[in-house]
């Protein structure tokens, strides 16, 4: 879900810092979450928004107009996070009337949580931002002892991002230009109320190693759901038999094809091939290609099923229906699904095979050929 931001609103994201705590070669916000930047993920949130700026470390300017440039303004950070928020405050003088103020290292922040700020903020809020209440109790330690403890009783635990109006906050980091651990702070020395927001746990940000395993952890969360379909024609010829879903049916006549012909199991690895986005057969196994003449097409079918394993998905289901008037499909429906079960190695109850005719219209109709349609179901996740 993206937000779009009313008209008017603008969004920071900081990405300046140089910390390494979180392992790793680099910054943690540059480092992969998944197959894509923590800093990328964390600029996602903000694709409703009319204006963005990104502020990062001089080092890192070339890889951020490489990925980001264009919809995303860049601009230099400053030594401390104050003097980083100062800069793309800069940025947006003139240009926003509301500003979100965000961490580059929060990559999963749900929509929710911008939604309540913005809400704040188009209510009478000069301020708003998320904080998560205190549930655990909170102890002083020395050496290594508990020294003492310390009420939890309207204590909050800040998240960003932290919403503004525009000049206002300006004029905080103006007035007190030694800055400060976060804005909210400085909204406070300048007597601004502040409004609480709903946080969400999910919205953490990476500080220490652990955290990338909690976070891939959250993004697996979210699962990704792919249906392919597939169809597939071939004509009969001379022959005595025909391949239909891996099973030997005998004819009077065969299929025609370069491979064995098995135009149930073509379409059927076809959309799996179309879940992945990956194309058909013919761009796995080229007809040109002598080598593949005459192959059984389990081969096809294990190689799609195979490649979707390997990219984390699994199957959900297939439907597979064979559209001729001869042979007689159901006494070998059962044999079929367990034959396709077998190839792609999953529960036979995920699997359907049906026939039906095409009342004796068209190619199929007249007796000419078989054709095939399949739906393939990919879940990650």
């Amino acid at each position: 879900m993206t937000i779009r931001a009313p008209a008017g609103y603008a969004a920071i994201v900081l990405a300046a810092g140089r910390g390494v705590r979180a392992g790793g070669t680099q910054p943690k916000q540059w480092c992969d979450l998944g197959d894509r930047p923590v800093l990328a993920r964390a600029l996602d949130a903000f694709a409703g928004f009319e204006r963005v700026v990104l502020v990062v470390h001089e080092d890192d300017m070339g890889a951020a107009i490489a990925q980001f440039a264009g919809p995303v303004t860049i601009v230099t950070g400053g030594e401390t996070r104050s003097a980083s928020v100062m800069a793309g405050l800069t940025a947006l003088e003139g240009q926003a009337s509301h500003v979100l103020i965000h961490d580059g290292a929060r990559p999963l922040t749900p929509a929710p949580v911008i939604q309540g700020v913005i809400d704040a903020l188009e209510g009478d809020a000069i301020a708003a931002a998320p904080g998560l209440a205190v549930s655990d109790t909170l102890w002083h330690g020395e050496a290594g002892h508990v020294s003492g403890i310390t009420p939890r009783d309207g204590l909050y635990r800040a998240q960003t991002p932290q919403g503004f109006r525009l000049p206002h906050i300006i004029a905080a980091h103006r007035a007190h230009p030694e800055g400060a651990t976060d804005d909210v702070a400085l909204a406070l020395k300048m007597g601004h109320p502040v409004a609480i927001t709903e946080g969400s746990e999910d919205n953490l940000k990476i500080t220490w190693p652990g955290d990338f395993a909690r976070a891939e952890k959250l993004l697996g969360g979210a699962m990704d759901i792919r249906l392919g379909n597939g169809f597939d024609v071939h004509a009969f010829g001379p022959g005595d038999h025909v391949w239909l879903c891996g099973i030997r049916i005998p004819h009077d006549a065969g299929l025609v094809g370069h491979s064995d012909a098995d135009v149930g199991m073509h379409a059927l690895t076809d959309a799996i091939y179309g879940a992945l986005a990956e194309g058909d057969i013919g761009r796995h196994f080229p007809p040109s290609d002598p080598q593949w003449k005459g192959l059984a097409s389990e081969i096809f079918l294990r190689h799609a099923i195979d490649l979707a394993r390997e990219r984390g998905f699994r199957l959900a289901n297939v439907d597979v229906t064979l559209i001729c008037e001869m042979p007689k499909i159901g006494p070998h429906a059962s044999a079929m699904q367990a034959r396709l079960s077998e190839v792609m190695q999953t529960e036979a109850n995920r699997i359907s095979v049906k026939a039906t005719t095409s009342e004796r219209l068209g190619f199929t109709g007249r007796g000419e050929g078989i054709a095939a349609i399949a739906t393939a179901s990919l879940i990650k996740g």
